[in-house]
């Protein structure tokens, strides 16, 4: 029949692959001309001439495509304007996934390229190159990625875990804890600390909350047992769970008194939160309390600060905080 258009071998793929080309091919800054489009369908297998193409647009738009057209000269250009994410938001996106500690690098640079194909061939790059100038230290257990999913899974069907715990030796050798016997909790919550995911559960031997770093955790299995620790977790606060930990290192939880100068505060608030009760001691100086684990690692904390910040109360954190002082003072002698 005169004026019908002949087929290719994927003329049934037409519209997937016009689709395609408006997603990988255009943007805001680069458009096609009908012929250009055209020439690209062909090379997929498919034919098409003027008269259909303005149809299939039209079926797109209809779908959702947000497609443009503007016209200079004697040609419209054709290019796909709003998407689900916007570059700017795609980058944040990317910059989470080379920033996280936990992620493998192997696995970060199959996220970025999924991320990727959310916008332009020409934006991607842009994305690319942020990740040049994002070299950072990654996690070394692949497993992680599927470690995540592994606990989701436990924790929405409301059972147990097993699994092995291991460190990194002199040798960077994994080597399993515990002489490479089983742990067992409930999981009840993932969290995002310090760059590092975290499992938080109950250990029924022990009868307490405690938290492993997932990236650590290898041989992950569900149990048929049912999780405890519901009555501990109903009343379990995540935010100031992690407020009090310092690097995720527990301690015994005491309220703490500070002095610090007045040009600390901003340091204690990004570490506190602004609820912090702020008393002035004089024109230069404040006091506040604060619940924190007590460990070596707050106490680090509190000497990296120099003398803008010094612990008041009680006596027997401030003993702590000598002993550390002495034994530091002797290890570099």
């Amino acid at each position: 029949m005169a004026g019908k258009e002949r087929k290719g071998d994927n003329q049934k793929l037409k519209m997937l692959y016009l689709a395609k080309i408006f997603m990988e091919e255009t943007d805001d800054l680069h458009a096609l001309t009908m012929p250009e489009i055209i020439a690209k369908l062909s090379a997929y297998g498919v034919n098409a001439d003027r008269r259909t193409l303005y149809l299939d647009i039209e079926e797109l738009r209809r779908f959702g495509l947000d497609i443009i057209a503007v016209r200079e000269g004697r040609y419209y250009y054709y290019h796909l304007g709003e998407r689900l994410f916007e570059l700017a938001e795609l980058k944040l996106l990317v910059d989470s996934v080379q920033s996280a500690k936990f992620i493998t690098n192997k696995k970060s640079k199959a996220l970025i390229q999924k991320l990727e194909s959310l916008v332009s061939k020409y934006e991607g790059k842009k994305l690319q190159r942020q990740v040049i100038i994002s070299g950072r230290i990654k996690a070394m257990n692949e497993s992680i990625y599927y470690n995540v999913d592994k606990l989701h899974e436990a924790i929405g069907a409301d059972c147990q875990i097993r699994f092995k715990y291991f460190r990194w030796n002199v040798r960077k050798i994994m080597e399993l804890r515990k002489d490479g016997a089983w742990y067992q909790v409930s999981p009840w919550a993932l969290m995002w600390d310090d760059e590092n995911y975290y499992l938080v559960g109950f250990d029924s031997a022990e009868g307490k909350i405690k938290h492993y770093r997932v990236d650590k955790m290898i041989k992950i299995s569900l149990t048929e047992e049912k999780r405890e620790g519901k009555d501990q977790f109903r009343s379990f606060d995540m935010p100031r769970y992690t407020k009090i930990l310092f690097g995720m290192f527990g301690g015994e939880e005491s309220s703490v008194t500070l002095e610090a100068r007045n040009d600390m505060v901003g340091i204690l608030i990004d570490r506190f939160g602004k609820e912090i009760f702020i008393t002035p001691v004089d024109e230069t100086h404040f006091r506040t309390n604060v619940n924190v684990a007590v460990s070596k690692q707050f106490l680090g904390w509190i000497i990296a600060l120099g003398d803008g910040v010094k612990i008041i109360a009680p006596d027997s954190v401030v003993e702590q905080m000598k002993a550390e002082i002495g034994r530091l003072t002797r290890q570099y002698l």
